[in-house]
């Protein structure tokens, strides 16, 4: 009986040969979860369908540079995050913000949104200003520090720190709303 890394093992190589089934059985096995990703970070089902699409092509044109096949999820994640990057850099203008006016907290205590149900979480993910849903996404869930999101976006680290911060903020007083409208 085959294991499922022998089974992601085969059809890695095999995918790398061209082989369309492969191919395509790599796409259902993993459509799901970079599309999670791509929707969050575009916040619209369109552009995070092209956003995946795009990550596959680019993905399995260069499956020749993945080394160890068993690792194909993770390096595609970071292929869908890099043209999650792309899209953003093309579609919004960074303005640095003035950090007067935008404080940021820098401690590691254990954020609100925590215990919150993921699902209501998502939608307002979604719904937040492109610019704060774009940090967010990168910060929280994609784990880049504000050097690297500001490295990958063009912006300040400061900008980056502010856009974190409001998107924290919205998302507290819209779930808050929610929770209170719902139940």
């Amino acid at each position: 009986m085959e294991t499922a890394n022998h089974i992601l093992i085969n059809l890695v190589k095999k995918a790398r040969k061209g082989n369309a089934d492969a191919q395509s059985s790599l796409y259902q096995q993993f459509n799901k979860a970079m599309f999670n990703i791509c929707i969050r970070m575009a916040g619209n089902r369109s552009d995070a369908e092209d956003i995946l699409q795009e990550a596959f092509i680019i993905a399995f044109k260069n499956l020749h540079q993945l080394k160890d096949e068993v690792l194909f999820g993770g390096w595609l994640r970071r292929i869908v995050v890099n043209e999650c990057i792309k899209y953003s850099k093309k579609l919004f203008y960074w303005q640095d913000w003035d950090e007067a006016d935008h404080q940021h907290r820098t401690d590691d205590t254990v954020e609100w949104w925590q215990e919150i149900d993921m699902a209501i979480i998502h939608k307002q993910i979604k719904a937040l200003p492109n610019g704060c849903r774009q940090v967010f996404n990168l910060y929280v869930l994609e784990n880049f520090s504000h050097k690297q999101i500001a490295e990958n976006l063009g912006l300040s680290e400061g900008t980056s720190k502010s856009q974190y911060s409001r998107a924290k903020q919205l998302l507290k007083e819209r779930i808050t709303k929610h929770i209170a409208l719902h139940g």
